[in-house]
């Protein structure tokens, strides 16, 4: 929307999550079941100033500006408390392959253009971070150990989910398809990181 962002038909476990940071579905402790399910249209309102500012910014610019926004209008609406505990979790590590990378280097001033759709993400001059927020994860982080950078790519990376295999699909999973078509491998690990505890939580109140 022109003067702020609209959430269409979400949940709140998702504005709570974009609220305090990137966590990932294991990240996130003591979420209510409603939370996961009800669904709810949200706008959040600024200035002309503010909005004609965030035109110019990434999304990733943009979000830790509408972060203390949405903390307090969850803090407002759902007496919202939280706090952040240290664990080790389950994790994946990226890893370039032992048969060595397959994506193609971008070429100097490449606009970056991502697609992302389920079983399919082609990318054009993206780096590995964009690369990683867009693969599934069962909920867990991926850390980067390719070494790669901040160096940008083209890639096209097709596979077959998990429910479309159980539906009797065929083609790669997504572990396969990254080594035979990217170059690159998921390995699981574990690492120490944040895990955002829910304290208190509750329906919101109505506008």
């Amino acid at each position: 929307m022109p003067n702020g962002e609209r959430y269409v038909n979400t949940t709140l476990d998702i504005l709570v999550k974009d609220a305090y940071g990137s966590f990932s579905e294991n990240q996130v402790l003591g979420m209510p079941s409603w939370a996961k399910s009800d669904r709810y249209d949200i706008e959040l309102r600024v200035d002309a100033a503010t909005a004609d500012e965030w035109k110019s910014m990434s999304d990733e610019e943009r979000l830790k500006q509408e972060q203390p926004m949405l903390q307090k209008m969850l803090a407002d609406r759902c007496k919202l408390k939280v706090h952040l505990e240290t664990k080790t979790l389950p994790v994946y590590d990226l890893l370039v392959a032992k048969a060595g990378l397959k994506m193609k280097e971008a070429a100097p001033g490449e606009e970056s253009v991502g697609r992302f759709s389920v079983g399919e993400l082609t990318g054009r001059a993206m780096p590995i971070k964009s690369l990683i927020m867009a693969l599934p994860s069962d909920g867990r982080n991926i850390v980067d150990k390719t070494s790669l950078g901040e160096r940008k790519f083209d890639f096209d990376l097709k596979w077959t989910p998990e429910n479309r295999m159980e539906s009797g699909d065929s083609g790669p999973t997504l572990f396969t398809a990254l080594e035979e078509q990217l170059g690159l491998k998921l390995v699981s690990s574990k690492a120490s990181g944040k895990v955002l505890v829910i304290d208190r939580m509750e329906r919101p109140s109505p506008n």
